[in-house]
């Protein structure tokens, strides 16, 4: 048999090889703290699941969806024009997705072509660069450094690469870093991707996820970044419906007109249960989204003051459901680390280098677990002894 030669792109998922490992700690009766995939395991609020429930025991349901629901459209609306203060046209301006990763691994193929130049973030979301890869895209890294807060120096990509790229993706808040980018980033990049003709792509699946009273906003909120882009937004995070795969493409009009070209060829839409849950989602009462960015909240605090204390120095993140911590200075290589982790400690993380070449010396830590884990979590590195080079571990 031969295969496609674009397969070489991709081996088997970082992901993949965490569910094995979890796996087999488990069936060697050992316990598993897994913080490593960013899988929710805050529910949704009963009104979402009551609009799931009540569309899917209706037999009329089950037909293809083809197209979004016209209610879906204006819900879209009125949340974008509600939360944003962004107007958007539901004709044109927005495009459902079945999961935000299922648009980020098509819309490329309905922009770029073969050998087009597509710049991603350094570290990035795996599929950022993938869906560029499946496209036939050459890349180009913008690092993300700690010392400009992980958020990218626009100033420092070449002018020929800027004038050659035709796709630029970007996402804040940031996963995997957790960066935050203020608004004279967004005036730059619009800016930026105007001058050089590039279309940009903004990820914004944690925009309800921001800390210390601040509170996320649009890429599309920005004076003409409609004029030059789109955002992907996900109610995964938001409203714990990760598993219903329901995200959003919204912006400007051309760019989503071709993705939903494509995808008229690729899918039947979303089922129609579905589309309800997401209507009663983001048209309904909104405390739910203030509980789970509280309970994100007081994790990540229990967390990394946790791992502070007994040696695992790493900052509190302004956003997401992530911590990016650096590595003990005895290790150089994340995969080691996390791989020793894990077996001394049952605490599975995501090594950095899964994210890019600047994700080398880092992990990320998902606040995945309830808060009583996570102090379990944090008693069994520090007995592990695995953060001490060759002293005895702290005591709690």
């Amino acid at each position: 048999m031969k295969f496609a030669k674009r397969m070489d792109h991709f081996g088997e998922s970082i992901f993949s090889k965490l569910v094995e490992i979890r796996r087999t700690k488990v069936e060697r009766g050992e316990p598993v703290y897994d913080l490593s995939i960013g899988t929710p395991n805050i529910p949704p609020a009963k009104h979402i699941t009551e609009a799931l429930c009540t569309a899917a025991a209706d037999e009329k349901n089950y037909i293809y969806a083809i197209n979004d629901q016209t209610s879906l459209l204006e819900a879209v609306r009125f949340w974008y024009q509600n939360r944003y203060g962004v107007d958007l046209d539901p004709g044109t301006e927005i495009c459902s997705l079945l999961g935000s990763q299922e648009g980020l691994a098509h819309i490329s193929l309905s922009i770029v072509d073969e050998g087009d130049l597509v710049l991603v973030p350094d570290p990035s979301y795996p599929a950022f660069l993938h869906g560029p890869l499946l496209a036939g895209a050459e890349l180009y890294y913008m690092p993300q450094r700690k010392e400009n807060g992980h958020v990218i120096c626009l100033d420092d990509i070449p002018e020929e690469v800027a004038a050659k790229a035709k796709l630029m993706l970007v996402s804040y808040p940031n996963n995997p870093t957790a960066a935050t980018a203020p608004d004279s980033f967004y005036e730059e990049l619009v800016a930026f991707a105007r001058k050089y003709n590039i279309i940009v792509l903004h990820d914004n699946a944690y925009s309800e996820l921001v800390y210390e009273g601040e509170k996320g906003k649009s890429f599309l909120s920005f004076p003409g970044a409609k004029d030059v882009g789109v955002e992907f937004n996900s109610l995964s995070k938001t409203y714990g419906l990760a598993g219903a795969r329901i995200g959003f493409c919204v912006g400007n009009a051309a760019v989503v007109s071709q993705l939903k070209a494509l995808k008229s060829n690729m899918d039947y839409g979303m089922f129609l249960p579905i589309q309800q849950a997401a209507i009663a989602a983001i048209t309904g009462d909104q405390h739910c989204v203030e509980d789970t960015r509280k309970a994100y909240e007081e994790r990540r605090n229990i967390l990394c003051e946790g791992f502070n204390e007994i040696g695992w120095t790493m900052d509190k993140p302004k956003a997401t459901m992530f911590v990016w911590a650096k590595i003990p200075p005895h290790y150089d290589k994340s995969f080691d680390f996390a791989a020793d982790l894990v077996e001394k400690s049952g605490v599975l993380v995501t090594p950095g280098s899964a994210f890019g070449p600047s994700g080398e010396g880092y992990v990320r830590i998902a606040l995945v677990q309830d808060k009583e884990i996570l102090q379990e979590a944090i008693l069994a590195v520090n007995k592990s002894g695995i953060l001490l080079q060759s002293l005895s571990a702290v005591k709690v």
